[in-house]
């Protein structure tokens, strides 16, 4: 069992789940089974190579569960950093900003990968963990701002979708801090749905849904619910997590269910990898989604949008009109 302070969590308790989620997008829950490792605030452990700071290779859901009242110091300031759909120029100039005047970044191995190597420089401590280390990693930055420090955690899209933003005010309550006492501020990001969405032309300029096919946090009986009586309305829907190696059945079963409400030429746009080195984009029509979970095309990093019964597709775009063509001429 390895020691751990200042909110880093013992890595020798890990659970395996999802494995793929957190390669989503947007954030998402995930599992890997991880090493244990040592930490502490601002030190580093020899025996372990890791610090309060230093990247830490190392994730479990298990908590350390310190309070607010463990902490001497006056509290710093959390900011939840949306990074947007992955690539620098895709990031906020706001976001941007926050991230350079942060002490720590805290994040996912993967999304600190992604922040422009200026703004990893001008942080005095950055600490990631892989997947399954989305508990831990935001109790993490919680205890870094108990400390008194600065600190941002960061994830793709945007922390209120799919994302560590309401679970980083969770952990504030539950040590029983406030968020006006850390500042706590969450910093947008453009979302995986938007982002994916303007790959393939305009398919969400009307009412639209975002709906998660991730089982690990909400029981499948309660998606496919929700997506029947999303799919019997005319809201578009953005997928997001369609496809894992444990859950093949969910997006096989998504289709189907949107099979029972819209015709077969449905156009759905599918964007794989978006903003990434492996960014692909397709256009296809609905009885044909079923058939690409067999290929790499649909995975955790693909998002599906997916188009009512007025949308449809002019010189390679999906369009789903807004109702102006009702009210004026042109």
């Amino acid at each position: 069992m390895s020691d751990t302070t200042c909110g880093a969590t013992d890595g020798s308790n890990s659970n395996s789940d999802d494995s793929e989620t957190e390669a989503a997008t947007d954030g998402g829950a995930a599992a890997e089974a991880a090493s244990g490792s040592s930490s502490g605030c601002g030190a580093s452990d020899e025996s372990s190579g890791s610090s309060c700071g230093a990247s830490k290779s190392a994730a479990t859901d298990e908590k350390v569960g310190s309070t607010a009242d463990d902490f001497d110091a006056e509290p710093g300031r959390l900011v939840a950093v949306g990074l947007g759909p992955g690539q620098p120029e895709g990031m906020t100039q706001r976001a941007r900003a926050t991230l350079l005047e942060a002490d720590h970044i805290v994040g996912y191995t993967t999304y600190i990968d992604l922040i422009p190597e200026e703004v990893t420089e001008a942080a005095d401590e950055l600490y990631d963990t892989p997947m399954c280390g989305e508990v831990s990693r935001t109790e993490e930055a919680v205890d870094r701002a108990l400390a008194g420090n600065d600190v941002a955690i960061v994830g793709s899209g945007d922390p209120n979708v799919y994302a560590l933003g309401g679970l980083a005010l969770e952990i504030v309550e539950s040590k029983g801090a406030t968020a006006s006492a850390l500042d706590f501020e969450v910093v947008p990001g453009v979302p995986a749905a938007q982002s994916c969405a303007a790959r393939v032309g305009a398919p969400l300029v009307n009412d639209s849904v975002s709906v998660s096919l991730s089982d690990h946090l909400t029981p499948m009986a309660e998606i496919e619910s929700r997506l029947r009586a999303v799919a019997a309305e005319g809201f578009t829907v953005a997928i997001y997590n369609p496809w894992s190696r444990k859950r093949r059945e969910n997006f096989e079963t998504a289709c189907e269910i949107l099979l029972e409400h819209r015709p077969a030429d449905t156009p759905v746009g599918v964007v794989h990898g978006a903003g990434r080195d492996d960014e692909t984009v397709e256009i296809v029509e609905l009885g044909e989604l079923k058939s690409l979970g067999e290929t790499d095309l649909v995975d955790m990093t693909t998002t599906l949008l997916v188009g009512n019964e007025e949308t449809y597709v002019w010189d390679g775009r999906m369009i789903t009109p807004r109702g102006y063509e009702s009210k004026y001429d042109y």
